[in-house]
């Protein structure tokens, strides 16, 4: 199979790429049609949207009235001796201030429905986007860009309907209200602070754009570092890692992006508190002209002590929002980044999809490949951009991978394809499971092309076993209801009989609930392969591939898979792939597979009688 031959094994170039080309940070984009697509995903929430502006209004109209308020209790209450007025307007302050913290539950309530709803939507269709990629996609992208994708770029995107949107409505309506209460008292004072207010803006459009850069190399940074832990942090790669990685090597390697990080984000802290520091200056000067010329005209007799005391309430809610929103366009950008990343993932194609007219395939299990030739994609087309290195960008096109394969297996009869690695053939059998789609020809099962059925009936009638199976970091039990969620404990233990593994399962203090480690680590190989047997046999699907089933094991568990294989093949129609001769020598055909054709067919006797190239690799294995 040459599918990691297209693109695999260049992640740790993609790594030092994203690293040291600033230039494509700075020069980054959004998306053409990005943020109305971002609308889009407002609409189911329409109506908790609303209540949430509702909140936003309420909130912003409570917190300009104590300083209002406040006036009154000085200027007619205190100064007039008027305890009336003081104890009336004292407790409508403190209702006020009960309703305030009412209305912010209200309004943290809606906020969480929608954000955790977005990151929902967004995660379960980022989800699903990706395990429709083909195999190939998976070998050309790295899975902790993946998950970086669906963890913190998701939650980058939730927030500009959560936070980003609450800051701005909130912010603007405030503004609003101070800006005209100012004005009603106040209006020379009101315009000096709307001037000095306007210094706040200056710094914030400056930095804006650098933060946002900064905030895109982050994002990229982290997804570096979670490929290169995906990586490490498994049995297998750590594996690697103690046998052949040295640890000072492996220490810089990841240093190296940890450095980046520590760099971006140090860069990030200082613009920011620059920012906030500068804007805390304008904000104390303001302060200052208020009380210094307030205060004058307060001696003057020109202002009362109420209307200066509010005016100064009302200056720190009029400089709050305006600080806020000097930060809303790299608040914006950020969030647009997020979702511009979230929709790379979601605009990929998926290159397998049920045709409209689609029908459940005929359940008869016979198979025909009919003059078929393959080519695998090109890689532009389930990609990321983002994520290609500028060489993978000018690949040339995909050479062809098998040329004119035909074949008929009858229900009940044993196909076994041999020949040397990388001839083809488990691309041939991905293409009976319909896991990539023929270039020419036609692949059919009980006469209907594969392409022409769905793909759950594909699913029921097609088995797979590797000869590498996969079981999740869950237990027994868990892993054979994966592939037959119905599955009850008695067809759970007969499979496991017919799979010849059920004696061990007994033998295991926890039985069926016993953890088998990250892909079935704490299991021997032939265990996981009787294992995942087993999980085949409670499918019962009429048709069953084997790709080298047997491959990497010793003797004693060759013979304990293959009775267990015997079991899964029998009545059921085959296509065996087997670099041993010996389990394929009862096929009913058997096609030697050579640099994507078919260069001999026949039965065992047949085909060591004709001295071809199945009797030459006959000939080396047993003679």
């Amino acid at each position: 199979m040459t599918v990691a031959g297209h693109g695999g094994g260049m992640g740790g170039g993609r790594m030092m790429r994203s690293l040291s080309k600033d230039e494509e940070i700075k020069g980054y984009k959004i998306g053409e049609g990005t943020a109305r697509r971002v609308l889009g995903y407002a609409r189911p929430y329409t109506g908790m949207l609303t209540l949430f502006l509702v909140t936003i209004v309420v909130g912003a109209v409570i917190g300009v009235a104590p300083p209002l308020l406040l006036q009154r209790i000085i200027d007619d209450g205190v100064l007039q001796g008027n305890t009336r007025v003081v104890v009336t307007l004292a407790i409508v302050v403190g209702v006020l201030a009960i309703a305030d913290v009412a209305i912010g539950l209200l309004q943290t309530w809606c906020s969480s429905r929608i954000g955790e709803g977005l990151i929902r939507d967004l995660r379960i269709q980022v989800f699903d986007r990706v395990t429709a990629m083909p195999l190939a996609f998976f070998s050309r992208t790295h899975t902790g860009q993946l998950v970086s994708r669906l963890q913190s770029d998701v939650i980058g995107a939730q927030q500009a309907f959560t936070s980003t949107l609450s800051r701005v409505v909130s912010n603007v309506i405030s503004l609003v209200l101070v800006v005209a209460a100012m004005f009603a008292l106040s209006p020379t004072l009101t315009l000096a602070s709307i001037v000095l207010g306007g210094l706040i803006m200056v710094p914030g459009w400056i930095v804006g754009g650098r933060v946002a850069e900064l905030t895109k190399r982050s994002m990229q940074i982290n997804g570096d570092i979670a490929a290169m832990m995906t990586e490490r942090f498994t049995v297998s790669g750590a594996l690697l890692v103690k046998l052949f990685g040295d640890p000072q090597r492996e220490h810089d390697l990841f240093a190296k992006p940890a450095n980046a990080r520590l760099d971006v984000g140090v860069k990030i802290a200082m613009i920011g508190r620059v920012f906030a520091a500068s804007m805390s200056l304008v904000a104390a000067l303001a302060t200052a002209v208020v009380y210094g010329v307030g205060g004058w005209q307060a001696i003057q007799g020109d202002l009362t002590v109420g209307t200066l005391t509010a005016l100064a309430g009302l200056l720190m809610r009029l400089y709050g929002p305006l600080m806020q929103l000097t930060t809303v366009r790299v608040d914006v950008m950020s969030a647009l980044v997020s979702f511009d990343r979230v929709f790379e993932v979601l605009d990929i194609k998926p290159l397998i999809a049920d045709a409209p007219d689609a029908k459940p395939v005929t359940p008869v299990p016979s198979v025909e490949f009919d003059h078929v030739a393959f080519t695998y994609p090109d890689p532009a087309d389930y990609s990321l951009p983002s994520l290609e290195p500028a060489s993978a960008k000018a690949e040339r096109p995909n050479d062809p991978v098998l040329f004119d394969i035909s074949f008929r297996a009858e229900p009940g009869q044993t196909v076994a394809l041999v020949g040397p690695s990388g001839a083809g053939k488990t691309t041939i059998t991905h293409l009976l499971r319909r896991l990539y789609d023929v270039s020419a020809g036609a692949v059919r099962i009980g006469g209907d092309d594969v392409r022409d059925v769905t793909g759950e009936s594909l699913e029921r009638m097609v088995g797979y076993v590797t000869q590498d199976a996969h079981m999740f970091h869950d237990t027994i039990r868990n892993n054979l209801l994966y592939a037959a969620p119905e599955a009850t404990e008695q067809q759970m233990r007969d499979a496991l009989a017919a799979a010849h593994v059920l004696d061990l399962v007994d033998r295991l203090p926890d039985g069926l609930d016993t953890m088998v480690g990250e892909r079935g680590y704490r299991l021997s190989g032939g265990e996981r392969q009787r294992f995942a047997i087993a999980r085949l046999l409670l499918v019962a699907p009429p048709i069953v591939v084997l790709d080298e089933a047997t491959a990497h094991l010793d003797s004693e568990s060759e013979v304990a898979v293959q009775r267990a294989l015997d079991s899964a093949m029998h009545d059921r129609t085959s296509v065996v792939i087997a670099h041993r001769l010996s389990t394929v020598r009862h096929a009913d055909q058997i096609l030697v597979i050579e640099r994507g054709r078919v260069s001999e067919r026949g039965t065992h006797e047949q085909l060591l009688a004709t001295g071809g190239p199945y009797a030459e690799l006959y000939a080396t294995q047993f003679e």
